[in-house]
């Protein structure tokens, strides 16, 4: 046995096998995770995605009509608020960051209950009403199943953190049904390392856990969108302008969301465990408002990428979001911010369409320019624009807006970092004096 465990822990080829274990198993709990937040929006909402049916009444509950949505996040807070107090605190939030920060201080070292406490208070989260995201979770879920084979193999911290990064990107990738995307997102945000032998195996990971999502989950792009590109050379300034706005509005959102997770901080004086159950009597309050806001919202981001909504609802929309996501983590919710940041860019993208056709420019789609929007304000959120250019590529499978998707990302990346000097991710470390330094990331075969 201890020949097989000296192997594991300096044979290249054995990394290798590793990382398509990472993302075997990445893929199969991301196919779990989704199934769990299907099962409790269904109990919740009566619905497989309330986002689509916004305002009905709860087919169980047809005495409470529409105000069930009250009542859904506290109930669902009741429920996870105890188990992550309980067994994983590190599961509150959006997911990223503790990765971020186990990996660069911690020899990628992830607790093992973390990818079962996550997919659970999660799926609750977002099954109750939650405004967030399945990316956070899924990201932390994969990274905490990587890092717990590779204590298993008694790996040193280099390959741990190699595993950990495969285990982030099989999680996108299962879960988007996007692998190219999931490679960059590791590269970019997890490790800030694009050496070669590190690429090859995240990419080794990210196929094999896409692979099986497709074989699961199905084939399908993430959005369904119709063949669109610009129509003339100067809509690029139209481009450039609202890749600058987009880029304020990622910053934008990143200062609201720690905002109103202070305000939820200076007003909680009770158990941790009982916050998300009282703060979601407030998400309610704001979902009977605006049930488009209940969950992910896919459904919704869908119609606007359309052309379905008014420009003003599409505002009412933007900022909802922004106000329900911050909520949703500001009182104790576990869910991510990168389907949040997709949806306000689909609104302001959409809204800037339809304002310039109204104009009376003969312009492209409002498709095109939402598209566009979601990448940029991600780029200026979490300042990843190859994550941001690819992502929007694999989950449109449009290529013809490739070209001015790179010109918005430049712009809001740049206007980020003008006024910004963390990311939506960073800014919750720095916040808690953590200096995301990775240069002692070394090279996996530094032994």
């Amino acid at each position: 046995m201890q020949w097989i465990s000296r192997w594991l822990r300096t044979a290249d080829v054995a990394l290798v096998a590793l990382s398509v274990v990472v993302g075997v198993g990445t893929a199969l709990l991301a196919v779990a995770f989704r199934w769990l937040i299907r099962v409790f929006t269904l109990v919740f909402s009566g619905y497989a995605d309330y986002a689509a049916h916004p305002g009905a009444a709860h087919p169980g509950l047809e005495w409470a009509g529409r105000f069930f949505v009250v009542l859904a996040p506290a109930v669902a807070g009741l429920a996870y608020g105890p188990i992550v107090r309980a067994f994983a605190p590190e599961a509150r939030g959006h997911g990223v960051p503790e990765v971020m920060v186990a990996v660069a201080h911690h020899g990628g070292r992830i607790r093992p209950q973390v990818p079962a406490v996550k997919a659970l208070a999660s799926a609750l989260c977002i099954g109750g009403g939650g405004s967030v995201g399945r990316e956070g979770p899924i990201v932390q879920i994969g990274s905490a199943w990587g890092s717990t084979l590779g204590i298993l193999a008694r790996l040193n911290a280099p390959r741990l953190r190699v595993l950990v990064a495969c285990g982030a990107a099989g999680g996108i990738a299962a879960t988007f049904n996007a692998p190219l995307a999931g490679v960059f997102f590791a590269m970019e945000l997890i490790l800030g390392d694009f050496t070669a032998q590190v690429f090859g195996m995240v990419v080794l990971a990210s196929v094999t856990s896409a692979a099986i999502g497709r074989a699961i989950l199905g084939d399908d792009p993430f959005l369904m969108l119709p063949s669109f590109s610009l129509e003339h050379h100067w809509e690029y300034a139209l481009v450039a302008l609202l890749g600058l706005i987009a880029g304020l509005l990622g910053v934008l959102f990143s200062r609201v969301l720690y905002a109103i997770e202070d305000l939820c901080d200076a007003w909680w004086r009770w158990p941790e465990w009982a916050r998300p159950a009282v703060g979601g009597l407030a998400l309610g309050v704001l979902l009977l408002a605006l049930p488009q806001l209940y969950g992910v919202g896919y459904p919704v981001l869908g119609k606007a990428v359309g052309g379905g909504y008014a420009v003003w609802f599409l505002l009412l929309l933007a900022a909802g979001k922004m106000v329900a996501t911050s909520l949703t983590i500001g009182i104790g919710g576990s869910g991510g911010v990168f389907a949040p940041s997709l949806f306000l860019g689909a609104m302001l993208g959409a809204a800037f369409g339809e304002i310039a056709q109204v104009a009376g420019a003969h312009i492209a789609p409002v498709g095109a320019y939402a598209v566009i929007g979601m990448a940029a304000v991600f780029a200026g959120a979490a300042r990843a624009p190859i994550t941001a250019v690819v992502m929007l590529f694999e989950l449109t499978g449009e290529y013809s807006v490739i070209l001015p998707l790179m010109v918005a990302v430049a712009l809001a990346t740049g206007l980020s970092h003008r006024f910004s000097p963390d990311t939506i991710y960073t800014r919750k470390l720095s916040r808690r004096g953590v200096d995301l330094d990775r240069s002692e990331i070394i090279a996996v075969g530094d032994r």
